[in-house]
C-alpha cells in the first residue's frame, strides 16, 4: 500500500491510498475458504462447495469487504505514526471513489479529505490574572447543619404535654354504638389537614379524652384514615363521625445537646472537643465541597479568557459540516447554522484544553477517576448531613457509579477538569475573593 498525503491550505489535506492485489488477495483467499466451510449449496456436502462456485457468489462482496476493512486499519495506523492533527474522521471522495470498479479492477486508488486542526498556541503564566471566588457559608447554613447533626443523635422521649410534631399513643373509639374501638391508635396531629380539628389536639396531657372527627381532620384521605382505623378502604366512608381519643401516651423526638457524642458522630472520635471548634469545622466542610464550584466557575472563566486570547480559529466549516451530518442518525435533519456554530465554539475550547492538559502534562488513572467518583459520592452523603462516611462504603457506591457507562465518561471528563484547573491554579495569578454563596451565584448566573 501507499500513502499520498497533501494539504489543501491550512485547514484540509487528501489523503490518497493505492492498494495493490498483493495487499488484500491473501485476506479475500482466506475469507473465501471459510464460507466454503460453512456455505450450503444445493446439491454439495458442507466443505465440498468448489471454490469457483463461492467466487462466483460471494467473491465480489468478499472483496470489498476485505478492501475496506484494511483500509480503515491502515489508515489510522498511518495518521497515527505521522501524528496527522485531524478533526473527526477521513471522509471518502465519493466523486472519485463512484469511478472505482470493484468486480473488474485489481488495483485501486481511494482518496479521503482530511480536516486540520487549527495551529494556535494556548500559554498561560503569571501575568494572566483571574478572580477566584471563595465561598463563605452564612451563619444560618452553619446553623442549619449544626441543627442537622443534633437531630441525627436525638433521641424518643415520653413527655406529659402535646406540641405539634409529637406522636400520641391512645384508644380510638367511635361514638356510635358497637362502634370501632382501636386500641394503641398512633397518631401524629401535626399531619392533620383541617385546622380546627388539629388544633382540638394542642397542649392535649396524658389521660385526657379528646373528640374530633378523623374523615374531616385527614380530609377523607382513605389511604390515612383505612390505616388509623383499621378497616378497608372501601369501609372507610362509613365511619365518617366523631371519635374519642383517650390518650395514653406522648413521645416527641428531641434532638440531642452539643456534647462530645454529636461531635464524634459528625466528625470521628475526638476530632473536635468544643462547640467552637465545632461549628469551624462545619465551616471548614461547606468551604470544601465550595471550592470544586469555585474551581468550576475559576475553569469556565479561564475558557472565556483564553477563546478571547486565542482568538478565532481557522476551520474547514464544509468537512466538518459533512462529519456532523453523517454522525446525525439516519432521517434527522441537517445540521442547523445555530447548531454548527454552537459546535465551531466547543470545538475551539476542547482544542484549547487538549493542549493545556498535554502541556500540564495531565494524565488521568483509574485511580483519578475513582477519587473523583467518591467525591460525587461524599457530597450526596453530605447533603443528608452525613459527613462522616466509611472510606470502604464511599468505595462502594464509588465503584457502582463506574458501571455506568455515561457516568463513568462523564466522571472521566470531569476528573481530567479537575487536574487540569489544579494545573492552572499554580501558574497564573488569582485574585482571591470572599463572596457569599447569594453573590456567588449572581457571578456565575452573569456568565452563564
Amino acid at each position: 500500500m501507499e500513502f499520498t498525503f497533501k494539504n489543501q491550505d491550512a485547514t484540509s489535506a487528501i489523503l490518497s491510498v493505492s492498494i495493490q492485489e498483493a495487499d488484500y488477495s491473501a485476506l479475500v483467499e482466506k475469507q473465501l475458504k471459510n464460507i466454503r466451510q460453512k456455505a450450503n449449496f444445493p446439491g454439495f456436502r458442507p466443505g465440498m462447495v468448489p471454490m469457483g462456485l463461492v467466487k462466483k457468489q460471494y467473491g465480489v462482496a468478499v472483496k470489498a469487504e476485505e478492501i475496506n476493512k484494511l483500509l480503515q486499519t491502515k489508515i489510522f495506523e498511518y495518521i497515527k505514526e505521522n501524528k496527522v492533527d485531524m478533526l473527526g474522521e477521513p471522509l471518502p471522495i465519493e466523486e472519485q471513489q463512484a469511478s472505482i470498479n470493484m468486480v473488474e479492477d485489481k488495483e485501486f486508488t481511494f482518496e479521503f479529505e482530511v480536516a486540520l486542526a487549527p495551529k494556535f498556541d494556548a500559554v498561560l503564566d503569571g501575568n494572566d490574572k483571574l478572580a477566584y471566588y471563595k465561598i463563605q457559608p452564612s451563619e444560618e447554613m452553619i446553623e442549619g447543619q449544626v441543627k442537622a447533626y443534633a437531630q441525627r443523635c436525638g433521641e424518643y422521649k415520653q413527655v406529659e404535654s402535646c406540641e405539634d410534631g409529637d406522636m400520641l399513643k391512645g384508644t380510638l373509639t367511635e361514638s356510635v354504638e358497637n362502634g370501632i374501638v382501636v386500641r394503641e391508635a398512633v397518631m401524629m396531629p401535626l399531619y392533620m389537614k383541617n385546622a380546627d380539628q388539629k388544633a382540638l389536639f394542642a397542649g392535649a396531657k396524658v389521660n385526657d379524652v379528646i373528640t374530633f372527627n378523623p374523615s374531616v381532620a385527614f380530609d377523607n384521605n382513605e389511604a390515612e384514615l383505612s390505616s388509623l382505623l383499621k378497616v378497608e378502604k372501601a369501609e372507610v366512608a362509613a365511619h365518617n363521625g366523631e371519635f374519642t381519643f383517650a390518650v395514653a401516651e406522648i413521645t416527641r423526638f428531641v434532638a440531642s445537646e452539643l456534647n462530645q457524642d454529636v461531635f464524634d458522630a459528625a466528625f470521628g472520635k475526638d476530632a473536635v472537643k468544643t462547640e467552637e471548634e465545632f461549628r469551624a469545622k462545619i465551616a471548614e466542610q461547606f468551604e470544601s465541597r465550595f471550592e470544586v464550584e469555585s474551581d468550576y466557575k475559576l475553569l469556565m472563566d479561564v475558557r472565556t479568557y483564553l477563546m478571547e486570547k486565542v482568538g478565532k480559529l481557522e476551520f474547514n466549516e464544509s468537512i466538518l459540516r459533512r462529519i456532523m451530518d453523517m454522525s446525525k442518525p439516519e432521517g434527522a435533519e441537517a445540521v442547523s447554522e445555530e447548531e454548527f456554530q454552537k459546535s465551531l465554539t466547543e470545538l475551539t475550547w476542547h482544542l484549547i484544553k487538549e493542549q493545556l492538559a498535554k502541556k500540564f502534562e495531565v494524565k488521568i488513572g483509574d485511580k483519578d477517576v475513582l477519587e473523583v467518583a467518591k467525591g460525587a459520592t461524599r457530597d450526596q452523603f453530605a447533603q443528608y448531613g452525613m459527613a462522616n462516611v466509611p472510606e470502604d462504603l464511599l468505595e462502594n457506591y464509588a465503584k457502582e457509579m463506574l458501571k455506568q457507562d455515561k457516568t463513568r465518561e462523564a466522571l472521566i471528563n470531569r476528573a481530567v477538569d479537575v487536574k487540569l484547573i489544579q494545573s492552572i491554579k499554580g501558574v497564573i495569578t488569582l485574585n482571591e475573593e470572599k463572596v457569599s454563596v447569594e453573590d456567588f451565584n449572581k457571578k456565575v448566573s452573569e456568565n452563564a
